[in-house]
């Protein structure tokens, strides 16, 4: 049993096996001889870093034809690296890129067998944009000193970000969209979305920042730069409140309790015997106390809450029941491998299967937009990744914590931030603007980097 789940998760692949093995491994370094005296190639790393960070800075507030001029620049930068480097030197894929290059492999097949091909094309045009992004910036946060430099560039932008967000809320703002069902005893509630022109955006936008901040308060070293790690995460919380998404309050709540729970696992050691035993029910009975009296005593908070039990009767839950019943009915009629990727062909079939007067742009659920993109091949690859995602995070948990390493913080960060996107990912199309979608693949290649650190384990038969 031991091993099938090292098969499973890819335990014990080899790069240079691999490489000899796989056409596309063949490609890596083609041109590297002439690469060695290339000033390009030297430079490769801070050139990319200083494209991601660009990224970064620029994301919430230009235009999303801008941010993918940017991916494209950044896909051409890396392809470019990868024939010129030595990948013996540089370091080969991780079993998460491997299951990356599935998921993309299953959504050109989508794309292939798609019924409106000229829009499958558009959305893998802009999937692998996306999934280039991943792999350059995971060449970059393998330097400890890039990782902390763009995790602090995003970290003050979100602040400004939020900044914004709560002046807002303390000026007000026009709605830019029906975002609250008018007979709901939230209507005259203002829902902030600052420079992300929607509430939903925002929330998503800001759950990675929520963790990154924590992280901070440990990895930052002195009083003030943990005084303002500090700051950041009240203020990413609160602003992500204020904005009133009940999935990014789903995803507050999941990056909390993670945090908490890896927190505490990576504390328990130096604990007395009393707490080892006591601080997990402590904490966890603490945080859902605080939740609990927040919706008793809070009536914004508490009708807001409500509302996702409310079924039908709130006219957001009615909206989302409906797309996604819709959304089953297209993954039933092409189930193996959907209608290829992208808004734009789901914008194509959709009306065939929607219910009247419910439009919708997405299914509002990004495990409902992966089975309709690329059928149930494509969500068991996407799960089969998180699987090798965790699986990994957690046998790199597990060695920082025997060597008492700082840079536990980072990584604890980075896998609340998967999980809570994930969460509000469950109600909610949150990748679907780049603002969000680097940001989640951001996250994943801080991990993937990580995870070049685990030592091998003995195989077992």
């Amino acid at each position: 049993m031991n091993s099938v789940w090292q098969q499973l998760t890819l335990m014990h692949l080899s790069f240079p096996r691999w490489r000899r093995s796989s056409y596309v491994g063949h490609l890596m370094g083609l041109v590297s001889p002439w690469g060695r005296g290339s000033w390009l190639v030297q430079s490769g790393t801070e050139l990319s870093g200083l494209l991601i960070a660009l990224v970064l800075i620029v994301g919430p507030f230009v235009s999303t034809g801008l941010i993918g001029l940017l991916l494209f620049a950044g896909a051409g930068l890396w392809m470019f690296l990868t024939l010129a480097e030595d990948p013996d030197k540089f370091g080969g894929p991780t079993p998460i890129h491997l299951l990356v290059f599935l998921y993309w492999a299953i959504a050109s097949v989508a794309t292939v067998l798609s019924p409106v091909k000229t829009e499958a094309l558009k959305g893998w045009g802009k999937l692998s944009l996306y999934l280039l992004a991943f792999a350059l910036i995971e060449r970059v946060v393998r330097s400890p000193r890039w990782r902390s430099w763009l995790i602090t560039i995003y970290l003050h932008v979100a602040l400004v970000v939020s900044a914004y967000g709560l002046r807002q809320w303390f000026f007000g703002a026009d709605a830019l969209a029906t975002w609250v069902d008018p007979e709901s005893a939230t209507a005259t509630v203002t829902r902030v979305y600052s420079y992300l022109g929607n509430p939903n955006l925002l929330a998503a936008y800001l759950l990675p920042a929520i963790p990154l901040s924590l992280g901070a308060c440990f990895t930052w070293r002195g009083w003030l730069p943990k005084l303002l790690g500090a700051t950041l995460f009240i203020l990413n919380s609160a602003c992500l409140i204020l904005s009133s998404s009940r999935g990014g309050w789903i995803g507050w709540v999941v990056e909390i309790f993670v945090c908490s729970l890896l927190l505490l696992y990576w504390w328990l050691p130096h604990l007395p015997r009393f707490w080892r035993i006591w601080t997990f029910p402590i904490v966890l009975g603490g945080l859902a106390g605080i939740l609990f009296l927040g919706i008793l005593f809070v009536e914004p908070l508490r009708d807001r809450v409500l509302s996702i039990f409310a079924g039908r009767k709130d006219s957001s839950n009615n909206f989302r029941l409906n797309v996604w019943a819709a959304a089953l009915d297209m993954i039933r009629d092409r189930p193996i491998i959907g209608i290829g990727p992208g808004n734009d062909a789901f914008n194509r079939i959709y009306p065939l299967f929607q219910r009247p007067n419910f439009s919708a742009l997405s299914a509002y659920s990004i495990y409902l937009d992966i089975a309709v993109e690329t059928g149930l091949i494509g969500i068991a690859g996407f799960l089969w990744l998180l699987l090798v995602i965790f699986q990994r995070s957690w046998l790199q948990i597990q060695q920082f914590r025997q060597h008492n390493s700082r840079e536990i913080f980072w990584l604890i960060a980075a896998v609340a931030a998967v999980m809570g996107l994930l969460a509000h990912g469950l109600v909610d199309t949150v990748w679907s603007r780049p603002q969000v979608n680097t940001l989640w693949w951001f996250m994943v290649a801080i991990i993937a980097s990580y995870s070049r650190l685990i030592k091998p384990q003995p195989q077992s038969e």
